[in-house]
């Protein structure tokens, strides 16, 4: 029977964002099934919330997915027999205890219509161009996502996407399966990770089913591929993913494909598959959003969740998380739920210093990135020491790691120009102010430049 709650899960996480299933579903387990009543214990009453309000339609589509048979569902926090008094002192009232041993039932209602399809189609409903939240990092792959919605199968085919993980990549190409739905309901889409698609051509390969594979992928009108690079040495999938682009592209069916690198930098990729896949746009790429650009995301999750939080909460996170999207939505949802825990605010949970857990995020991981740490870095990503990237040598390969080092100097540190000018070794801020003009200037149409960035970036909160 618990066997089943695993594959509900594997379902659930699908169809939900990957830091709403860490959050809210990897904490709950499956109690018992009795009387057509499903009992999901959960860990507390915030969580039970959630899920009822938000998610139990997930639930619902999961279970009769994995053929339980039900007519109720049951959310029951599950507390210890022992109530341990917080460290900070707050009391334990009766009532509390009451609370956190109630039962939030919830029926099942049918799914309505249009989010029954969209599961089919292996898409999220959740994913949607509006809640993508459009800025600098961005904006380019959102503007192309718009004319494939528009005109799929035609100027943008295929559609390259890439860029670090948790970037908004798998939420984009989602949307516009979505939006393609809304515009064309006749269309055929299928949203399919990579490894879904080795997994299900190789067990249709044992069964001597080959062929309804092919069948099956040629009669689509969209298809989008996520996590491309998941690919390699998969000899045979690449094959038959070759040929199957190949009949789709000469239909005129729109191609998407999503990748956490560049068609050329995935390890023992057919070349000629490698060409294709770049032959509609290019590759775009996603990059790390500004402050800017993370608050409006920020306030935007709290928007859709309908959570309250302070401006000043939102630039405490967006100044703190460096990492990617993922990890600020992540940041968020765990603030909150600290914050409806204590009752209090998001702003105030930040302020407390008396609360003794790790309330939002580790601020080694978080806080200001030490200069030498960013010099050492850029220096080794160039293959330099940081006695030759400091030194007065003007030779391009010099001069361009330097003017990197500049720039994330800036971005990660928040240094002023003098002290960066010293920290790289060049005489003044005039200088310094140049080479970050340049560095965001080439970061618009290099994506070489970005993607070394990016990888730079990335090693500094390993």
């Amino acid at each position: 029977m618990f066997d089943v709650w695993k594959n509900v899960l594997a379902d659930i996480e699908q169809s939900v964002p990957h830091t709403i299933y860490i959050t809210f579903f990897t904490p709950t387990k499956l109690i018992s099934i009795e009387n057509q009543v499903v009992k999901i214990g959960t860990p507390n009453v915030f969580v039970v919330r959630q899920l009822r309000g938000k998610y139990n339609k997930n639930v619902i589509a999961a279970l009769q997915k994995n053929g339980v048979d039900f007519k109720e569902v049951e959310y029951i926090v599950e507390s210890s027999t022992k109530i341990k008094k917080k460290s900070s002192g707050r009391e334990v009232l009766e009532k509390d205890v009451k609370t956190a041993s109630s039962v939030v039932k919830s029926l099942p209602s049918k799914l309505p219509e249009k989010h029954a399809k969209i599961l089919g189609t292996g898409l999220n409903p959740n994913y949607t161009l509006d809640s993508f939240v459009v800025g600098s990092n961005n904006d380019l792959a959102v503007s192309i996502a718009k004319n494939v919605i528009k005109n799929p199968g035609s100027k943008y085919n295929p559609f390259f996407l890439y860029g670090g993980p948790g970037l908004g990549k798998t939420h984009l190409v989602q949307a516009i399966g979505n939006e393609i739905i809304k515009l064309h309901p006749e269309i055929k889409v299928l949203y399919t990770p990579t490894n879904h698609f080795f997994s299900e051509f190789i067990e249709l390969i044992k069964k001597n089913r080959g062929d309804e594979f092919a069948q099956k992928y040629r009669k689509l009108d969209v298809l989008i591929i996520d996590d491309f690079q998941q690919i390699i040495n998969k000899d045979r999938s690449q094959e038959e993913f070759f040929n199957i682009f190949n009949d789709l592209h000469q239909a005129n069916k729109q191609i998407i494909v999503t990748s956490d690198r560049l068609p050329e930098q995935i390890e023992k990729l057919d070349v000629r598959l490698s060409s294709r896949l770049t032959w509609g746009s290019g590759a775009i790429d996603l990059q790390m959003p500004t402050f800017e650009d993370k608050c409006a995301i920020l306030r935007s999750m709290a928007e859709i969740g309908g959570y309250e939080i302070e401006d000043e909460a939102i630039a405490y996170l967006a100044e703190n998380v460096k990492t990617n999207i993922r990890d600020l939505e992540g940041q968020l949802h765990r603030l909150i739920a600290i914050a409806e825990l204590r009752n209090k605010t998001p702003l105030e949970i930040i302020n407390d210093s008396s609360i003794g857990e790790v309330v939002v995020l580790s601020r080694a991981k978080g806080g200001a990135i030490q200069p030498r740490k960013i010099v050492e870095k850029v220096a080794k990503a160039y293959g330099l020491t940081v006695e030759e990237m400091t030194s007065k040598s003007r030779v391009s390969h010099i001069k361009n790691a330097r003017q990197v080092a500049m720039y994330l100097l800036q971005e990660e540190a928040n240094l002023s120009t003098n002290k960066i000018a010293s920290e790289v070794g060049v005489k003044d801020h005039s200088t310094v102010m140049h080479g970050i003009r340049k560095i965001k200037k080439d970061l618009k149409l290099d994506f070489g430049l970005r993607e070394q960035i990016s990888s730079i970036r990335g090693s500094l909160y390993d």
